[in-house]
């Protein structure tokens, strides 16, 4: 293993090697992480990586809407400045929350105040790219392609490298550090066992979510046009439809429709334009019918929240670390997979630079299970809600969160108070105590309910965008 390695220009000793295994976004965010402190870092990789913003084995959601929100953005720039230059560039958009969409929530409308957070609009392929192209390009950052992970070298106490095969060739790449980033499908629990680990604990909350997605080419004009949402109401006791249309690159809609069990999209592009008019509000159906269809629909079921719990075993080898999927994964209705997996990838920098030492593996786990807390209560708690959901209680002060929640939406969509501590939360900027910032409770606790608005939010030139679309006019 490589051991300490001189310093350049007078700073910190470079530490050792490290491995990553996977060429995922989780994958490349934290070899851009260790880049920074280690001698040389090695992603592992299945599969054949693509050159450019074309689609990458092994992503099963990276057709559907994916939502790069401000508190992921920032931490992706954190790692790889000029990310956010790049993405704009390649034609994402920049949407500020809630200025720039358009959304019924459960508790209404939300009024469109001045931005307040934002996320970025594009497709999976085009993120991937741009973290990969410049995580790539970091001088201690190699990448192998068609090595597929087999198992850890190690003992209970300390993993030492991974085993991979190339080919038809098997080969020990030792580390001084292993960063597991293999998303969803992650194998570590059976290599654990391997290692004679106990089994780690595994948190599943599942809504029976179904998602169907279309690309289309955005109707004439709409190329300012905001993003759309319309949410299920989780208080109704009837499976939870909703519908996104997100503004791409190249002049493009993504759609997106999902239901939870029990009201699940089809594949059937027949079905799409009328299972979208069946939300809450039919305006997605209105303006997906003056849209051009460019690809079929592509349905996917693979949407269970599901929690690893390595942070809480009793022994847990120094030189590992899991992150982003492998470690949590979200109902993808939230948007937050992508952010996450960034705060990871900066937790991981953080402890590595601060204290690399014994115990760092069990240090950077805890952390990055801190980081993981906000997006899986929210995910937890609303999809139990759901007619058919399997999981656990949330309890006593899961239900009294979720009512203040509830309480905390309605007051959302004509407080600015209130929209912008709900804001922060979501879009992964602050902290879950947010929510109870006094300017927050004041606004749950005194308030106003003004008659809640029928029609869509748009500004005057946006409906007057759809009634020429309509008309023909």
């Amino acid at each position: 293993m490589g051991g300490l390695m001189p310093a350049d220009g007078g700073r910190r000793p470079r530490r050792g090697r490290a491995l990553v295994i996977g060429g995922s976004l989780t994958g490349m965010l934290a070899a851009a992480a260790l880049a920074e402190t280690m001698a040389e870092v090695i992603v592992v990789e299945r599969y054949e990586l693509p050159h450019g913003p074309l689609p990458r084995q092994g992503v099963p959601q990276a057709r559907h809407a994916h939502l790069l929100w401000s508190g992921g953005a920032r931490a992706i720039e954190e790692l790889l400045p000029g990310a956010t230059e790049r993405l704009l560039a390649a034609g994402a958009r920049h949407i500020g929350v809630p200025e720039d969409l358009v959304v019924l929530t459960s508790g209404g409308w939300l009024t469109r105040f001045p931005e307040q957070q934002h996320f970025l609009s594009c497709t999976r392929d085009l993120v991937d790219w741009v973290v990969r192209d410049l995580a790539g390009a970091k001088p201690r950052v190699r990448t192998l392609p068609g090595r597929t992970a087999l198992g850890l070298r190690g003992t209970t106490t300390r993993v030492t490298g991974v085993l991979v095969r190339g080919g038809r060739r098997e080969e020990t790449l030792e580390a001084d550090l292993v960063v597991d980033a293999s998303g969803r499908a992650s194998a570590m629990p059976r290599w654990l066992d391997r290692l004679g680990l106990p089994a780690v604990r595994t948190d599943v909350v599942d809504s029976g979510l179904g998602y169907a997605s279309r690309l289309f080419h955005a109707p004439p004009g709409t190329g300012g046009f905001p993003a759309v949402n319309v949410q299920a109401d989780p208080r109704q006791h009837v499976p939870g439809l909703n519908g996104t249309i997100l503004p791409v690159e190249d002049g493009r809609w993504l759609v997106t429709l999902s239901g939870t069990r029990g009201g699940q999209p089809t594949g059937e592009p027949a079905a799409f334009e009328a299972f979208a008019r069946s939300l809450r509000h039919p305006v997605i159906g209105d303006l997906v019918t003056r849209a051009t269809p460019l690809t079929e629909v592509t349905v996917s079921h693979s949407t269970a929240n599901r929690r690893r719990r390595y942070e809480r075993m009793h022994v847990w080898p120094d030189g590992l670390v899991v992150l982003g999927d492998a470690l949590a994964t979200y109902n993808p209705l939230y948007g937050h997979g992508m952010s996450v997996a960034a705060q990871h990838a900066l937790v991981l920098r953080d402890q590595v630079a601060r204290n690399p030492g014994s115990g760092l593996a069990r240090r950077v786990q805890r952390a990055a299970a801190r980081a993981t807390d906000a997006a899986w209560t929210l995910a937890g708690t609303q999809d139990l809600r759901y007619p058919g959901a399997e999981g656990r209680s949330p309890g006593p002060l899961g239900t009294l969160l979720t009512g203040y929640t509830d309480l905390l939406m309605r007051a959302a969509t004509h407080r600015r108070s209130a929209a912008r501590a709900l804001l922060d939360v979501l879009s992964l900027s602050a902290g879950q105590a947010t929510v109870l910032r006094p300017d927050a409770l004041a606004a749950v606790l005194n308030p106003v309910h003004p008659e809640p608005a029928q029609d869509p939010p748009f500004t005057e030139e946006e409906r007057s965008l759809m009634i020429s679309l309509f008309t023909g006019h």
